[in-house]
């Protein structure tokens, strides 16, 4: 099988596998809507930090299997990897599926498959099949649908893209069949066929479990503070239990899967999913507990300088998405107007549009954080940030949300 192959959305995961699909000379065609992620793309070079990813995408590019447009063509296969945020309401925005839907109906001629690999409410896929009939009813269901959602983790994902299970739903089982042979050109994991809505659910319980096991340790730090215990040694001696894997708390949790993916299983079973809103309710509140830690050793100074060590979700990456620690710093900026927000993220070259339209808060070296700064808050625990000479914070108020400075 040599198909050509259209991957809609050139982000954190469709950029990887748009890569990883062309290595072995499969023809694949990338689409975005960013004019510049395309400019970049087609130059071989990264619209963010990878590992791994640049020399795929540069062979790729070399050799003409991969390039990119802000337009659809015509593919055998079409892949859609475009974001699922949600909204106020905690229910899942899915216009971007849609948007990529009615816009490649229009390049279908009959028996395309047509792949979701973005993350979705049980039924998206079926949905996406009533977009087409209704933008191309003359295809009478002629295309092919399937879901296959992605299980990486970012700074690994060119390693997991290949090596990791994956699960793959059909909406009829000629769907889900066609797909497992798109996923054999670069997949080395085992491919497990189900239908769609099951492939959507799975992926969604696998990271509300996680969900739920981060929260159990981010309760339990306020517990462990309340009653004057050493969390992370608490939960290291608790762990030694054979079947015991505490997790380890943090400022809440962040990134477009963890924070977001349980609240779709609340939406469509509320009453059924307790547990899972409680734990989503239990990690949300973590950031506002960090910030009240924050303004405690601040009260006292006037017009304070803290350093916010961390904006990125999770340790060395520059994924920003859903990030605890971003809302942690605008949180601080708005209520301490007063205060100069020293914001040290090394994999980032400049702040997000909301943190950098704030007169009060600006991107800085972390030599230059530590020495200017009264109250330092350790957000992400980026290997530099463990690298830190102790004798510097000693005159400084610490708030360590991550427990890698546990012996300043």
């Amino acid at each position: 099988m040599n198909p050509t192959i259209a991957v809609i959305g050139l982000g954190y995961i469709g950029l990887p596998t748009a890569a990883a699909l062309a290595a072995p000379g499969t023809r694949v065609h990338g689409i975005d809507v960013s004019q510049r992620t395309v400019d970049m793309v087609n130059r071989g070079e990264l619209p963010f930090v990878e590992p791994g990813l640049e020399q795929a995408l540069q062979s790729a590019v070399r050799r003409g299997d991969l390039t990119a447009s802000t337009t659809t063509p015509h593919a055998d296969v079409y892949i859609v990897a475009v974001p699922t945020p949600f909204q106020d309401d905690h229910q899942a925005d899915l216009s971007y599926i849609e948007a990529a839907t009615r816009t490649l109906s229009a390049q279908l001629t009959g028996g395309e498959l047509v792949i979701l690999e973005s993350t979705s409410p049980p039924g998206t896929t079926e949905k996406m099949g009533e977009w087409i009939d209704e933008e191309r009813p003359d295809l009478a269901g002629n295309v092919l649908l399937a879901h296959c959602p992605e299980r990486v983790l970012p700074g690994r994902v060119m390693i997991e893209l290949v090596k990791n299970d994956r699960v793959i739903g059909g909406v009829t089982p000629e769907a889900a069949v066609a797909a497992q042979q798109v996923y054999r050109i670069f997949c080395e994991g085992e491919l497990l066929l189900t239908d769609a809505r099951t492939a959507e659910m799975a992926k969604l319980v696998e990271n509300s479990y996680r969900d739920v096991n981060i929260a159990f340790a981010n309760e339990l730090s306020q517990v462990a503070a309340k009653l004057d215990i050493d969390v992370w040694e608490l939960i290291n001696l608790a762990n030694h239990h054979p079947r015991v894997n505490i997790l380890q708390p943090g400022p809440g949790v962040g990134g477009h899967c963890i924070a977001v993916d349980p609240w779709f299983i609340v939406s469509a079973a509320p009453q059924e999913s307790r547990l899972i809103r409680t734990a989503r309710e239990v990690n949300d509140a973590k950031p506002h507990q960090v910030i009240d830690q924050i303004l405690a050793h601040a009260k006292d100074v006037e017009n304070p300088t803290i350093a916010l060590l961390g904006l990125a979700f999770k340790a060395n990456i520059d994924d920003l998405r859903e990030s605890p620690a971003r809302y942690i710093a605008k949180e601080l900026a708005d209520r301490l107007p007063e205060a100069t927000i020293l914001a040290v993220e090394p994999h980032v070259e400049e702040l997000p549009a909301e943190l950098a339209a704030l007169s009060n808060v600006r991107l800085s070296p972390l030599n230059e954080a530590l020495e200017a700064s009264q109250v330092v808050a350790l957000l992400v625990d980026h290997d530099l940030f463990g690298l830190v000479d102790h004798a510097v914070l000693a005159d400084k108020a610490v708030v360590d949300t991550r427990g890698l400075w546990r012996n300043v």
